[in-house]
């Protein structure tokens, strides 16, 4: 391929946001790696001026043109507004971003971003950047990380699609939602329905009908009805669930995100995610642990109904 056709075919990556302590740094290295496993050049870009501790092998470090000490320290700001101040230096030196990138033309790119709510639902800083990258001809899909432990408490979850949708609505790039930590959700309380509730946002007048039933939020109904009906509304909120320790878990992500930035893998990579998904589960796949997470709400309800009917 001539330098010049290669300048000009497109770019496809991620930019990896969400709330501080969704995994997204974990989920960087996790995809790398499982990427890499089948042939996919990957580079991953650190955007994010407070992650002091990095564990993948990180190509481009924003840490090289402003980090959030040096802006604290010199600007007296706190950490929110030191976060915001780092964005929109980096806004005002795209030539910075431009130059690094450019050394790795024809690699899969993974940006993983600062973990200030407000960057991708109010501020323009970062969302100017990506409609930035996009100028360049880069194809980005945003994955949004959720902790998956929100689900067990109905409150949290409305809190969570609002801010998902919110960042869907200000990021405007093709959005994929993550429940991330699927693994450890049992370690916060059960469910109060089954995976496929929280995942494909069902009828949330039922999540309104359970909050009524603590007498904090009983004087909240309407406020939180509202908030449901917007969600409704818009009907863009959906989740895929995510285990980093579970193959097939990571296989269904990575399929979300190429199908949203319309990444198209050859024969050959194909190839080798058959043969690494064939080594990591066997030849026929059983659930996996996310996946079995999921059967066992199912089983417990259905068990649940059952002693309810034989009670009657």
């Amino acid at each position: 391929m001539s330098e010049g056709s290669q300048r000009n075919s497109p770019a496809f990556g991620q930019v990896v946001i969400g709330p501080p302590g969704s995994g997204k740094t974990t989920y960087c290295h996790s995809m790398r790696d499982f990427m890499g496993r089948i042939g996919r050049q990957v580079t991953v870009v650190n955007l994010d001026p407070a992650n002091e501790t990095i564990p993948y092998p990180c190509a481009v470090d924003i840490a090289e043109l402003v980090t959030l000490p040096d802006v604290m320290e010199n600007l007296r700001l706190g950490p929110n507004g030191g976060l915001i101040y780092c964005m929109e230096y980096l806004e005002a030196n795209l030539d910075w971003l431009q130059e690094k990138l450019a050394a790795f033309r024809g690699h899969y790119y993974l940006f993983d971003c600062p973990g200030q709510v407000e960057l991708y639902t109010h501020h323009d800083a970062l969302k100017n950047v990506f409609a930035q990258l996009a100028k360049w001809n880069f194809r980005l899909a945003a994955v949004h990380l959720v902790d998956s432990h929100y689900c067990t408490d109905p409150g949290k979850f409305i809190s969570v699609l609002c801010t998902s949708l919110s960042a869907m609505l200000h990021v405007e790039l093709p959005h994929v939602n993550i429940l991330s930590k699927m693994d450890l959700i049992e370690q916060y309380g059960k469910l109060a329905f089954n995976l496929d509730y929280y995942t494909e946002v069902l009828d949330l007048s039922y999540l309104v009908d359970h909050l009524a039933s603590d007498p904090f939020f009983r004087n909240y109904r309407r406020l939180n009805e509202k908030l449901v009906e917007v969600i409704e509304d818009y009907s863009l909120v959906s989740f895929v669930p995510l285990n980093i320790q579970d193959k097939e878990s990571m296989r269904r992500v990575m399929q979300a995100v190429d199908k949203a930035n319309g990444y198209s893998f050859g024969e050959q990579e194909h190839r080798s995610l058959e043969a690494l998904m064939s080594a990591a589960v066997g030849a026929d796949f059983h659930f996996s642990s996310t996946l079995a997470v999921q059967e066992k709400y199912v089983q417990c309800e259905d068990k649940a109904v059952e002693e309810e009917v034989m009670g009657l």
